[in-house]
């Protein structure tokens, strides 16, 4: 277990979670990913039109990779991180997701508050989570069996 991997103490599955650092640069790749994407919709499709599907392109983002098999955004991917169900140990479902994702909004509101209650929490687990049910796990103790789009078939 590296020094960021801090082990879970609560009600959910034990093993290790992800450091906060490793979360940070996660969001920070995939807030560079969606950007761009953002960018080139609202020069496509002009600022306010390509703002609303930048918006939609961001929760289709989040839902369909986090709430696939693996749990991992490119940017959890390239971390080596990965959201699961607290509970079961498994996989997200869609709404729940979706619940992360709009939880995520919620985190930032006051100052951010949501996501640095991450540092303190036994599980560490930002409010996102808590609201969702999820933790953020690293891939060498919860494998990924597939990628997106390449399941065994």
């Amino acid at each position: 277990m590296s020094s960021s991997d801090v082990p879970a103490t609560g009600r959910g599955p034990s093993g290790p979670r992800a450091g906060l650092g490793r979360r940070l640069v996660a969001a920070i790749i995939d807030g560079v990913l969606l950007n761009i994407v953002s960018l080139v919709l609202q020069l496509v499709f002009g600022r306010a039109l390509g703002t609303a599907l930048a918006i939609g392109a961001g929760l289709a983002y989040a839902c369909f990779l986090e709430g696939s098999p693996s749990g991992q955004t490119i940017g959890k991917r390239a971390m080596s991180i990965r959201v699961i169900d607290f509970a079961s140990g498994g996989p997200l479902a869609g709404a729940q997701a979706l619940v992360r994702y709009v939880g995520r909004i919620i985190s930032f509101i006051p100052c951010a508050l949501g996501y640095f209650w991450a540092i303190w929490d036994n599980e560490k687990q930002a409010w996102h989570d808590k609201i969702a049910g999820t933790v953020v796990v690293p891939v060498s103790a919860y494998p990924v069996a597939a990628w997106p789009g390449r399941e065994h078939r």
